[in-house]
């Protein structure tokens, strides 16, 4: 199963959750109908047991529906509005406080490296981490609707207990609900079964008015002193209703998370022993769990509604194990390593390298290794329909070539990327020109339009930019996301606008220059200028030929200095998108960066199996002439980070198959 297939699977499990919740809804309606149906009578019999109940009441039925309809549906779009802004809310909901890009930390250190090295080795981009400082337990989430507003949060107990191994599985496991579409399935179960527990919750507001009312109002009935006895006690009965009924809407909450959680969990474990090559990693993690008192569970008042997200089940315990929204922590165990169960649990390893490097790693050997997984000579041969299977499916090679990339980082440059004013100046940096009387414009330009400190950040990274190669300017664009998020609205608009300058200064924008832009505005947008996540509109490649050809247009003139070349890529690509299709390649006006830019937006709607058809086309648009550079390659890895595709770098196939 690839990753395509995943979010194929991810959608129809949304199709489940809604005849699910349909269901829910209309059992609620009908407990509240004949709730309402005695409470009236019992009313209108002043306050005695009718001798005849009437079954049927049009008027009442309605008015029931109507108004119980409409406390679902404001109780779930509040919920979903509450959480429009994606991953970081969610953390917030339970308390959790963001790590500093920049922490000195040990233990956050090791975790913020962990996080790096898997985003980096995925093709996910580098979310930002939170920690749940009050939870001992051993447990984490991945929260948000897409890799552009994802957050990872892990609990105090995680960086307590478990060693850099078992948190490496951890992370690798949650990661891969990013990837397989899980997190925002989950994110949206929150905001939909808010709607279905909050009859619960009216009732229970109802029950406090009366036990909190007003002092010397009896609920008995009878006499001046009771008087509102009868009201009391019809209030009463309606919030206890309501609180019963309400239990239907937990029962169903749970039935319809453990119906979407259950068998995810089984292919998280599995992709993060694929991913980490160490079963011992997550196993360790799941058997440190089992063993110790503290377990997973969460304590926090917000552990039910979101407990589908967490790793490891954050709740006391479930009716029954069909309810559970995690499978056992046995069945998992066995299902990765069952020789865990015999061997004693791993010790705490709390030291770290030199800026969070894993402990042991000799960094000259790492900057070897990274050095020999790099394509030799800038460019590498490539089989389009392997890069489609390297989606969201990345290998142990990957995380080595990822811890290998953050060893051979020049030692003054890694403090900066976790700095506010050295991130934006290494971005500057990396789009200086080589032309000397260039560079002086540009700098002359960030003099006048950044901030002092920034300018000085971009003077003193140019000399550590320079000695690195192309393979790792665009993980470094990713590696000061998180950092770049904290900027304050105001400030990302000079940022971006100093970006744009500098990438057009010579009137002329490369490859990389677009790769990069891309990446940032992709990614810092949605948090600056108001969230937006795209939604399945387009499942027919007959609705998005127009912008397929903008892409595959533009991509073969940039990949090829030649008409004829260009003609010959373009078609490879069409025709591996549509046989026989006789469009024809856009002129370089046409192809514009701007047209392309509103195509991969229009894209970004396709569905999961269309997306896999564009991504195959592109690849063998790019692939045409038998080399993709460097530079080629991560605009194809833009393209499909554009696509919500996550896609692995690009590294020697020896270095994957070890």
């Amino acid at each position: 199963m690839d990753f395509f297939e995943h979010q194929e699977i991810a959608r129809r499990r949304t199709t489940q959750m809604v005849v699910l919740y349909g269901l829910a809804v209309v059992l609620i309606v009908l407990a509240i109908y004949i709730a309402a149906t005695f409470i009236f009578a019992y009313a209108l019999s002043h306050g005695k047991v009718p001798d005849k109940m009437p079954l049927w009441n049009p008027q009442l039925f309605l008015w029931v529906t109507v108004s119980t309809l409409a406390v679902i549906v404001i109780g779930t779009l509040y919920k979903i509005h509450a959480l429009s802004e994606g991953g970081r809310i969610v953390a917030e909901l339970f308390g959790a406080v963001p790590v500093e890009p920049g922490t000195k930390d040990a233990d956050e250190r090791r975790l913020l490296n962990v996080v790096e090295e898997i985003s980096l080795a995925s093709g996910t981009r580098v979310p930002n981490v939170y920690v749940l400082e009050d939870e001992q337990s051993i447990n984490a989430f991945a929260a948000g609707y897409t890799a552009a507003d994802a957050v990872i949060c892990v609990s105090q107990g995680c960086l307590d207990k478990l060693n850099r191994d078992e948190l490496q599985g951890v992370i690798a496991h949650e990661f891969s609900h990013i990837s397989n579409g899980d997190m925002r399935l989950n994110i949206r179960l929150i905001g939909v079964l808010n709607g279905i527990l909050i009859i619960a919750f009216i009732g229970y507001g109802l029950i406090r008015i009366v036990f909190g009312g007003r002092r010397g109002v009896s609920v008995s009935r009878g006499g001046k002193k009771g008087g509102g006895g009868a009201i009391l006690l019809v209030i009463l009965a309606a919030g206890l209703a309501l609180m019963a009924i309400g239990y239907i809407g937990v029962f169903f909450g749970r039935l319809i998370k453990s119906a979407v959680s259950r068998q995810r969990e089984f292919l998280a474990d599995a992709s993060a022993v694929r991913f980490t090559r160490n079963p011992e990693g997550i196993g360790g993690a799941l058997l440190k769990i089992l063993k110790l008192d503290v377990g997973s569970r969460i304590v926090n008042s917000h552990a039910e509604e979101a407990s589908h997200l967490f790793f490891a089940n954050g709740l006391r315990g479930s009716w029954f194990s069909l309810m559970a929204t995690h499978p056992p922590l046995e069945e998992r165990i066995r299902q990765i390593d069952p020789s865990l169960f015999t061997k004693p649990l791993a010790k705490v390893e709390k030291a770290v390298g030199r800026e969070g490097v894993a402990p042991g790693l000799d960094e000259t050997r790492a900057a070897a290794a990274f050095a020999g997984s790099r394509p030799a000579g800038g460019s590498f041969a490539m089989q389009p329909g392997h890069v489609v299977s390297q989606v969201g499916a990345p290998h142990a090679g990957h995380l080595d070539y990822a811890a290998g990339l953050i060893a051979s980082l020049p030692i003054g440059l890694t403090p900066m990327l976790r700095a506010a004013e050295g991130a934006q100046g290494v971005v500057y940096a990396l789009l200086l020109s080589d032309a000397e009387e260039m560079r002086r414009t540009q700098l002359g330009y960030l003099a006048g339009h950044a901030d002092a400190r920034v300018h000085a950040a971009a003077q003193a990274a140019m000399p550590l930019i320079e000695h690195i190669g192309p393979a790792v300017r665009i993980p470094i664009v990713d590696m000061v996301l998180p950092t770049l998020r904290q900027m304050t609205a105001e400030k990302y608009e000079e940022f971006r606008t100093n970006v744009f300058y500098l990438a057009s200064a010579d009137m002329e924008i490369n490859l990389f220059e677009y790769t990069l832009m891309r990446i940032l505005t992709r990614n810092l947008d949605s948090l600056f200028r108001g969230f937006k996540r795209p939604l399945v509109q387009y499942s027919d490649v007959k609705n998005v030929t127009d912008q397929c050809v903008i892409v595959l247009s533009t991509l073969a003139r940039f990949g090829n200095t030649g008409e004829s070349e260009a003609v010959q890529a373009f078609k490879n690509g069409m025709e591996s998108l549509i046989s026989g299709s006789q469009a024809a390649i856009l002129s370089e006006a046409q192809s514009s960066l701007e047209a392309l830019d509103k195509a991969l937006d229009a894209l970004a709607l396709a569905s999961a199996p269309l997306k896999k058809r564009i991504i195959n086309a592109c690849a063998a648009c790019v692939a045409a002439d038998g080399q993709v550079t460097i530079e080629e390659g991560e605009l194809l890895r833009a393209v499909a980070d554009s696509l919500d595709c996550p896609m692995p770098p690009f590294v020697h196939p020896a270095a994957v198959a070890a």
